[in-house]
């Protein structure tokens, strides 16, 4: 039997924090993410908690049938007023308790949401997004009253508190996420296309990316330009960025592209072209070619915007106009500045 089923929960102490009042929209105090391996331990201390007064969400429970579980873990996370993690090795494990922990820590909240990590045991691989958090552990003899006072605290008096620090949300549209490496990156001569790891989708992709074949899909595209051998660095250059031009017009569907940084390096950004997409519909209203020009535009420019949008620096002034991305150029600006001194190519 798991240890951590029968694991002891201590008693809590005679003088219990009132749990704070629940606002309009907010139906829980907490919502508990969990691996099933952990059901046990988890209801023990789910059950203790609600004799204290607190409303506490589950999946068991709560989730809602004829919904998918990301439009019920959605509605859930938004309806409480924290998020607890119960961290062991399964729940680092199983994708689906950590698509969890991505949902409440990338979703675009309306608000913040403290996240309160539980780890269960000692050795336990936390995953690297939550390793900034501070975290509570259940082996700790005051456990489950520390635990009562951070989630019987109003949100607003954790901000800058270093028991649980509060964290904004860590997508955004324009963000940069963390670039793929090639597999043979040692090896690879200036002239060589690398070779990128198809087998799995990369963690940071896994929230954001639905439809997972369509990343693999996209790699694949990348990875037949090693099958052109040739010497010429320039054509390898080439016939890379038009690989990953390629790969956009499938990733960008999913809020995602890619730019060639190098040959052995390819940048990731998380960026909605949906109003630059209408931005082109509308230009090109009259001419049946509208979604052909959009498609050729992520062809020749989207791998060039990727890399100028991740590494923060584009080559030329802030356009005065207003664009799609707040606070940055957005992919239609980027086309225009490009085809003023260029031509499709």
């Amino acid at each position: 039997m798991n240890s951590l089923e029968t694991a002891d929960i201590q008693p809590l102490s005679p003088s219990v924090p009132v749990p704070p009042t629940l606002r309009d929209g907010e139906c829980y105090h907490v919502f508990i993410s969990y691996s099933s391996n952990d059901h046990q331990w988890t209801h023990c201390l789910i059950d203790q908690l609600e004799a204290c007064g607190l409303q506490v969400c589950y999946h068991d429970r709560d989730f809602l049938p004829g919904r998918t579980v990301l439009e019920n873990m959605s509605d859930c996370i938004q309806e409480s007023q924290k998020v607890l993690l119960v961290l062991s090795p399964e729940f680092v494990r199983s994708r689906w308790c950590l698509l969890e922990a991505n949902m409440s820590l990338f979703r675009d909240c309306l608000e913040r949401k403290p996240i309160v990590p539980v780890l269960l045991e000692h050795g336990v691989s936390v995953p690297l997004h939550l390793c900034h958090l501070t975290y509570l552990e259940a082996n700790d003899p005051d456990f489950k009253n520390k635990l009562l006072k951070v989630l019987c605290t109003p949100n607003q008096q954790l901000q800058g508190s270093t028991v649980l620090p509060f964290h904004p949300p860590s997508i955004y549209n324009g963000k940069a996420l963390q670039p793929l490496d090639a597999v043979n990156e040692d090896s690879l001569s200036k002239w060589d296309c690398g070779q990128f790891s198809d087998m799995e989708v990369p963690d940071q992709l896994r929230l954001i990316i639905e439809d997972q074949e369509k990343y693999r899909k996209a790699v694949r595209m990348i990875n037949s330009v090693s099958q052109n051998k040739n010497d010429d660095e320039k054509y390898i250059v080439r016939e890379m960025k038009k690989a990953i031009g390629l790969a956009n017009i499938i990733l960008s569907e999913e809020k995602v592209l890619m730019g060639r940084r190098s040959n052995s390096k390819i940048s990731l950004v998380y960026v909605s072209l949906d109003r630059c997409k209408h931005e082109f519909a509308e230009t090109f209203s009259d001419q049946v070619c509208a979604e052909d020009l959009y498609q050729r535009a992520l062809l020749y420019f989207s791998s060039g915007y990727a890399c100028c949008l991740a590494q923060r620096h584009f080559p030329f002034p802030q356009p005065s106009s207003t664009g799609h991305l707040e606070g940055g150029v957005c992919f239609c600006q980027y086309v225009s500045q490009q085809l003023s001194v260029d031509q499709w190519k």
